[in-house]
């Protein structure tokens, strides 16, 4: 059982005497006329003797922060959802009961106040309080130095003191608000239309990875959270949606790094008579707007160091990122035995089994993508590892696809989507083969998809953008942990 501190008793011994008075700590009829931001915006850039003859009452709630106090006068900070403003408690306007209950309010606290906004002597812009009600009763204190606290994962499951007390982990979830919703207004204004697809499938499908699996008891069958919309999104094109897009949860079963989380969020897009290169254009334009909306300028800072978003991105093949960063020569791509003893070279443990094209793109994000710093598309990657993409007309071992890499990390993935329902299914029976020797991230047969496809899919082309990267990029966050409200951890022993 968790050990409480003084103060924890303390605090509850003054709501128990709060109670005890009549007064109900918990009460909820009260209503501000003004946010803390608001009054700022109002009165902030009155003289004092311009606030002295203003006789309109104002009336904010939110939590006490900072309580200072001077005897018959205090001072205290109350933060809502806008920001902060300072108010002053006074005996003298406030009355005995007034100051009394003050006197029991403690720091983390949530109250209303009504006053007179004024400027103190040193010219803060600040609420003299002529009534105050308590509206919920804090027990726990809040964290002293909250601040230079090195426990990250503290921060991480107690969310909701981070963003109380830290203003610029605020800061940063505002911002990824404002980055969806800039998507959403992006894609909207070029015709997609946003839908929602299952996040339980009877087939984990569109993407290579290991799914968590559940199982529905009426129906007597075991479901896969979803570990890409992309099939599903593909059946509404094959039916008549021509532009569509979703922006929605992703489950894959895998490890958690700073740039990984099993549950994260993603955006996918669909446009038919479109090709990957088109939506190389697309992408191109739809980040720089944001990075512009965002930052006013196309050039940030991430993590030390200055990525510019200018247009035109470097274009570059896999195969010549893997000859331009790395120390291998043209051999690997024409002979597997010798790609894979160049791989052996660079990890110390390959696992057995991989096809030419999975070595070879084990080469490219071992040697070429840590090198990638500025937005770059990688394009033609091996079709091996690209089983719902479009081959090549040039090269039908390659894929019409890119990757946009920034700062080292897959911010998006597309392609030119493959229609073709017997080149689909002749894929899916190799990924079968490769799960049956023990690739757990290989596609399953998903025989419905196929059967939509024989009912002909347009010409289309589809992108994947990991939204939580994307933020990351752009609010300078080292760890997705730090994009993402409540990231899976393990369990607190």
């Amino acid at each position: 059982m968790k050990v409480r501190s003084q103060e924890y008793t303390q605090r509850l011994e003054r709501l128990k005497a709060l109670k005890a008075r009549g007064i109900d700590p918990y009460p909820n009829d009260f209503r501000p006329s003004a946010t803390c931001a608001g009054c700022v915006e109002k009165y902030g850039g009155l003289a004092a003797d311009a606030l002295e003859k203003t006789d309109d009452p104002v009336s904010v709630a939110g939590r006490l922060m900072i309580k200072r106090d001077f005897g018959k006068a205090s001072f205290g900070h109350i933060q809502d959802s806008t920001g902060r403003i300072q108010a002053y408690f006074k005996k003298d306007a406030l009355g005995e009961d007034g100051f009394s209950l003050f006197r029991e309010i403690d720091a983390g606290d949530v109250i209303g106040v009504e006053g007179k906004p004024f400027r103190t002597k040193t010219g803060e812009l600040t609420i003299e309080v002529k009534t105050l009600r308590l509206l919920s009763k804090g027990l726990s204190p809040l964290p002293e130095k909250w601040h230079g606290l090195k426990d990250v994962e503290a921060r991480y499951r107690q969310r909701y003191l981070d963003l109380m007390v830290n203003p610029q982990v605020r800061d940063v979830f505002l911002k990824r608000t404002e980055i969806i919703r800039l998507v959403r207004e992006f894609l909207a204004a070029r015709g997609f239309i946003e839908v929602e697809t299952p996040m339980m499938h009877h087939v984990a499908g569109g993407a290579a990875a290991k799914p968590f699996t559940t199982h529905h008891n009426a129906l007597g069958m075991d479901l896969f959270l979803r570990i890409a919309p992309e099939l599903y999104l593909k059946r509404l094109v094959i039916g008549g949606f021509e532009r569509v897009f979703e922006i929605n949860k992703n489950f894959r079963n895998e490890g958690t790094s700073t740039r990984h989380n099993p549950e994260f969020t993603m955006l996918e897009f669909y446009q038919a008579y479109a090709t990957y290169e088109d939506l190389m254009s697309l992408t191109e334009e739809l980040v720089t707007s944001i990075v512009n909306k965002i930052h006013s300028t196309l050039r940030i800072e991430y993590q030390g160091q200055t990525i510019d978003f200018t247009p035109p991105w470097q274009r570059i093949t896999v195969k010549d990122a893997v000859l331009k960063y790395g120390p291998a020569g043209e051999e690997i791509f024409k002979d597997r035995d010798k790609a894979l003893a160049f791989l052996k070279g660079l990890l110390p443990k390959v696992p057995d089994g991989l096809s030419h094209g999975k070595i070879i793109l084990e080469i490219f994000e071992k040697c070429a993508e840590p090198k990638l710093t500025g937005p770059t598309f990688v394009t033609h990657y091996p079709i091996e590892v690209s089983p719902l993409s479009r081959r090549s007309a040039l090269d039908p071992s390659l894929a019409d696809r890119f990757e946009l890499l920034i700062a080292g990390s897959e911010i998006a993935n597309a392609f030119s989507e493959l229609n073709d329902p017997i080149d689909q299914m002749e894929r899916f029976r190799e990924q079968v083969m490769e799960r049956a020797k023990g690739d757990e991230e290989a596609h399953p047969m998903d025989e419905d998809f196929v059967r939509a496809l024989e009912y002909a899919m347009p010409p289309t082309a589809g992108e994947g953008i990991g939204i939580d990267r994307l933020v990351m990029l752009l609010t300078d966050s080292p760890s997705i942990r730090d994009v993402i409200l409540f990231p899976l951890l393990k369990e607190e022993k």
